[in-house]
């Protein structure tokens, strides 16, 4: 059987241009398209060269309506780094509260909730 490979998750987001700031400032991925979304609203992809997370703004007037509470039904979005410390601090920078500090194997982690309610888990599995 081949190997499947994740190549995106799309995440519905209040402001998909500041979201993807945030990803690029937090860990260094670019913009790799953005657009009109398919039906209504606006999308961001913003990733690397091989996976990417597309980000998808509904029209304001669409927004009350839109759910973001955790866990409904997503718990968090994983991110493999190599410097944790690096990326905390840049957590921390953006204004944003680390938490749930792990040291177990395979590695380090964290977490951390983005302005949409999203909790992200950051690992790092190098020594």
């Amino acid at each position: 059987m081949d190997q499947a490979v994740l190549e995106h998750v799309n995440l519905s987001v209040r402001d998909c241009d500041a979201s993807a700031r945030l990803m690029h400032d937090l860990f260094g991925w670019n913009i790799r398209w953005q657009g009109p979304a398919m039906s209504v609203g606006r999308t961001v992809h913003v990733g690397t060269a091989d996976s990417y997370v597309a980000l998808y703004s509904p029209p304001a007037e669409l927004l009350g309506k839109t759910p973001f509470a955790k866990g409904v039904p997503m718990n968090h979005v994983g991110i493999t780094v190599d410097d944790l410390d690096a990326v905390e601090a840049r957590v921390i920078a953006a204004g944003l509260e680390p938490f749930s500090h792990g040291d177990y194997a395979p590695g380090r982690r964290f977490y951390f909730f983005d302005d949409n309610g999203i909790e992200f888990e950051v690992v790092s599995y190098t020594g």
